[in-house]
């Protein structure tokens, strides 16, 4: 998290993606469970995002990437077998490792219930852990 600490915030860009990510990350979950093997990573990052915990820094990073992933039209479009979740998950991973002491054991515990079968979309799974960004 060093070298990310440094980058600079634009707080108009960051609203974006937050807006993008309230707007679409739910439903892309829906759409894309059980074909995306890094979803439970997804939903970690989203619940850290959403921490009132996490320094804003790390909120900036992960909310850049979860904004990539719920994007309609990327690098690589989803619909393309094998091939169209590539750049999210390199997107994510990326995002990811540069915060991972910031993405909590009850962040991934969170992900894990709402993977093993809580119906995503559920205002208690939208909500979280009740924090917000």
């Amino acid at each position: 998290m060093s070298e990310s600490a440094n980058l600079p915030i634009d707080p108009r860009q960051f609203e974006r993606d937050k807006a993008r990510v309230e707007r679409g990350f739910w439903a892309k979950v829906r759409r894309t469970l059980g074909q995306v093997p890094f979803l439970e990573e997804a939903v970690a990052a989203y619940y850290c995002a959403t921490d009132r915990q996490t320094p804003v820094q790390v909120k900036v990073i992960l909310m850049g990437a979860l904004a990539y992933f719920v994007m309609p039209a990327d690098m690589i479009p989803d619909f393309i077998a094998w091939f169209g979740f590539a750049d999210d998950a390199a997107v994510l991973a990326l995002a990811i490792r540069s915060v991972e002491p910031h993405i909590k054991d009850h962040h991934r515990h969170q992900a894990r219930a709402i993977i093993a079968g809580k119906a995503v979309g559920d205002s208690d799974a939208r909500e979280g852990t009740g924090r917000t960004a």
